[in-house]
């Protein structure tokens, strides 16, 4: 039997437009932090909170866009979130303060999280059931990728020029993402009158999909984890006078879930969930251990081969758990539950943990999370693995209704 198309134009060009949203994303985390220190001279909290509190915006546009994604139209959303996105990167020009710099970057976090959701939702509802474990895989290659490409390309920007031409780069980055929507064919839901009128009444279920409540609690803790990556490689290789190891840190990621992650769809759709996010957690823990007693340049690397094994086979696996359990005009509020939820930890992480940093150490701050991301496969099967109902648990195709 012949294989059902996967990579289609429209496939192809949604993966390539989420590729440039997490590009600037991925830059722009991780060296304002140190921009904030440099050029408002901001206390190590304030530069945590000027980080986190993106993702706190995030947050709050994808609890809204969800629902409005299937109900005034998945491309017309995409539409608005670049638009918005585009603008309020523009106003990093005008950063006088960190009042300044922490509106700018709430706003900003909407954008993205507007973005990123309706990418997210056009890609769910573009892949073959037959083959999503696989096509999510695939398309989350592409925040992979992003996650290896942007944190290299804004330190490396960050070393040879201010921060007013990395702003022109995002800006003409987000420009051509809005070129490229043009040419997107997009699938939208069919909504009758009374799915119409069940995602129009404000309940929380039209803003936190139910059925992904667990596998969401499981990513909230996951995202913490690694926020410490995201938010302190940066200071943590400076300190350890290993910038170069760093520097490369997220090239290895990348590289490794380049290599591994479409093994892993392909494991989903055979296998099950269970058999690549068990050993999604202990690469995470491994990593993160690692990282906490580094001191050698191949010690930081071979720890970014575990993380990179650990969060990002679980965040994309995460989300085809979530794409599995809902039917199609559901899809939007399914993954921007978990999306709210992962980029939740993600946004609280480096502010907690910044907090941390003058007790414990960055050393502290990475055990600390190694031995938390283990205890998440512990929280996994609580909350989700046992109690799924295997033989009954409902398995919606992406094309039918």
């Amino acid at each position: 039997m012949e294989k059902v198309r996967l990579w289609t134009k429209e496939f192809v060009l949604d993966t390539a437009i989420n590729f440039l949203i997490y590009i600037i994303y991925y830059m722009l985390i991780v060296i304002i932090a140190a921009e904030a220190i440099r050029s408002l001279h901001a206390t190590m909290p304030e530069a945590g909170l000027a980080a986190g509190i993106f993702i706190l915006g995030t947050l709050l546009a994808r609890l809204l866009a969800g629902r409005s994604i299937e109900l005034y139209g998945r491309k017309r959303m995409l539409y608005a979130g670049i638009v918005f996105y585009l603008l309020t990167t523009i106003l990093y020009f005008s950063l006088d303060s960190l009042f300044t710099l922490y509106i700018v970057r709430f706003l900003n976090g909407i954008g993205y999280g507007i973005a990123s959701t309706a990418t997210s939702t056009i890609v769910s509802s573009i892949i073959p059931a037959e083959r999503r474990g696989e096509g999510i895989n695939y398309y989350a290659l592409s925040m992979s990728l992003a996650a290896a490409i942007g944190p290299l390309l804004g330190m490396l920007m960050q070393q040879q020029v201010s921060f007013v031409y990395i702003v022109d780069f995002c800006v003409v980055v987000l420009f051509a993402c809005l070129v490229a929507v043009v040419y997107l064919d997009v699938q939208e839901s069919s909504l009758t009158d009374e799915r119409k009128a069940e995602l129009q009444a404000f309940t929380l279920a039209n803003f936190l999909e139910p059925r992904v409540y667990a596998i969401s609690f499981v990513a909230f803790f996951m995202g913490i984890c690694y926020s410490g990556v995201l938010g302190f490689l940066a200071t943590y290789a400076q300190e350890l006078n290993l910038l170069g190891a760093g520097t490369l840190f997220f090239v290895v990621y990348a590289v490794v879930i380049t290599l591994a992650r479409p093994a892993a769809g392909v494991l989903f759709d055979r296998k099950g969930e269970d058999f690549v996010m068990y050993p999604s957690y202990v690469c995470l823990s491994a990593g993160l251990l690692l990282l906490s007693v580094t001191t050698q340049s191949w010690t930081l690397l071979l720890a970014g081969v575990f993380v990179g094994l650990g969060y990002g086979t679980f965040m994309s696996n995460g989300q085809a758990i979530c794409v599995k359990l809902v039917p199609d005009y559901r899809i939007g509020v399914a993954v921007s539950t978990y999306f709210v939820a992962l980029d939740l930890g993600l946004g609280v992480g480096p502010y907690l943990l910044g907090a941390a940093r003058d007790a414990i150490g960055f050393a502290g701050i990475y055990a600390l999370t190694g031995a938390a991301a283990l205890a998440c496969a512990v929280l996994y099967y609580i909350v989700y693995a046992s109690r799924r109902q295997t033989e009954d648990e409902p398995v919606y195709r992406l094309d039918a209704e």
